[in-house]
Order: structure tokens, then sequence, then C-alpha cells
């Protein structure tokens, strides 16, 4: 089994920057693949980036390529999403997924097996 906590959610201006956070825990040498998925009211789920975890592959959705970056302390079993230039539709409920299997070109379809609770994005002036 995996556990999945995430954190640096906040309120922050539009143009700003914010790191998010993402603990991993249990079976930990098992886990391939990492993403980020997020979640605005009303809308349906989205993947944000994934990150083969072990190092390597990178994958972004197209709306944050540029702005987002996706990296890993593989030592420290966590996960990070570094974002700037944030924008008020980046607003959203955001969260960590983990899965055994390696990444690859579907992981934006979000078929990960473990996910966190999710920590709240809010971007507004």
């Amino acid at each position: 089994d995996v556990q999945l906590v995430e954190s640096g959610g906040g309120l922050v201006q539009p143009g700003g920057s914010l790191r998010l956070s993402c603990g991993v825990s249990g079976a930990t040498l098992s886990v391939n693949c990492m993403g980020w998925f997020r979640q605005a009211p009303d809308k349906e789920r989205e993947g944000v980036a994934a990150i083969y975890f072990g190092g390597g592959t990178e994958w972004y959705a197209d709306s944050v390529k540029g702005r987002f970056t996706i990296s890993q302390d593989y030592a420290k079993n966590t996960v990070y999403l570094d974002m700037n230039s944030l924008k008020p539709e980046d607003t959203g409920m955001y969260y960590c997924a983990a899965d055994f299997l390696r990444c690859d070109s579907t992981w934006y379809l979000g078929s990960f097996g473990y996910w966190g609770q999710g920590t709240q994005v809010t971007v507004s002036s």
C-alpha cells in the first residue's frame, strides 16, 4: 500500500508562485509513476504533470507547459510541483497520485492506484 500527503497549497495573486509537495510512504520501492492532477469546481479532473519516480521523463499538460515543473527527491520520497506565473484558471484542488506501473503517454487519463487528499490552490487578486 502507498500513502500520499500533499502540502503547500494556498492563496496567491495572479503571476505569483507556489510549490506543492507530496510525501510518499509505504511501498515506495514499488512506485514507478507519480502525477499531479487538479479539479476546479464544476469541472472534470485534469492531469497537470507526471514523472517517472526514479528520475527521467516528465509529462505536462499543454496548459501548464513552461510554467509548472514537476520534480522529485527520491531520497526524501517526495515529489514537488513548482508553479510559476499562476493564473486564476489554475485555481483548484490539487491531488498527488502514484502507481506501480511506469508512466506512459496516457498518464493524463488518471489511471493511478493511489491518491492523496488534495491541497487547495486559489489564484486571485
